[in-house]
């Protein structure tokens, strides 16, 4: 199955709860969760008991997930990589993804910068993290305001599950920047090559990736920064 068609798997009818379902915070900052009433929004007393019985209908993901945010502004405040990092929200049904997605800024208009992740429940984005510190990650690359469609559809792919080898899969980050913006996937095991492989040749596909795009250890990147290889490349 294609990310197209987990694009209709997931896109259910009038996919829009309200956010306060689920594990949310509300402490959010400018440039994370937007509250503000949609157009069309209905007070729920107000919809018919039709209506009421459908917008209570869940549909569970087979993973939890978290959407973590780092603001550019709190990192220049912050000395060690990583501390400024917080959780924003975890969703584990399909309705309250596309509550959640609907109701934040995509990539393009986040502020330079900024990093935004979307990692399976209790995994954090760090490298220290003992579910990633042996893994790596492939990345692709985008002109900036370029990444909004490709970020939508690495989220589908791994919240429906279309990666033969999803259990390899930690999340998803997007790092915002003031002249371009690129998405990486990380994943648990860098030397399994053979779903690390897997893995990438998949996102390329779902994204309609035409460039190569290469994978790089977490240990690469941590001794050697910016001088890392790729490991991998497809």
């Amino acid at each position: 199955m294609g990310v197209e068609d987990a694009f209709k798997a997931l896109a259910i009818d009038d996919p829009s709860p309200r956010p306060g379902t689920g594990s949310g915070r509300s402490d959010v900052e400018e440039g994370e969760i937007v509250g503000e009433r949609q157009e069309g929004d209905d007070v729920l007393g107000e919809r018919s008991g039709k209506e009421e019985s459908g917008e209570n209908q869940t549909h569970a993901l087979e993973n939890s997930w978290t959407f973590w945010f780092d603001n550019p502004s709190a990192k220049q405040k912050q000395k060690a990589w990583g501390a400024s990092i917080r959780p924003i929200y975890t969703f584990s049904t399909v309705e309250e993804f596309w509550s959640l997605y609907n109701n934040i800024h995509h990539p393009s208009k986040l502020a330079g910068g900024a990093d935004f992740y979307c990692f399976k429940d209790k995994i954090e984005p760090k490298w220290e993290d003992p579910v990633c510190a042996n893994g790596g990650k492939w990345t692709v690359n985008f002109n900036r305001g370029k990444s909004d469609t490709s970020w939508l559809y690495t989220l589908l792919a791994m919240i429906g599950e279309q990666f033969d080898h999803g259990d390899e899969i930690c999340g998803a980050v997007v790092n915002v920047r003031s002249r371009a913006e690129k998405i990486s996937i990380w994943t648990k095991n860098a030397s399994n090559e053979a779903a690390q492989i897997s893995i990438g040749k998949q996102w390329k596909e779902y994204l309609d990736y035409k460039e190569t795009i290469g994978y790089i250890f977490h240990e690469h990147a941590k001794t050697y920064d910016k001088a890392a290889k790729n490991t991998y490349t497809i």
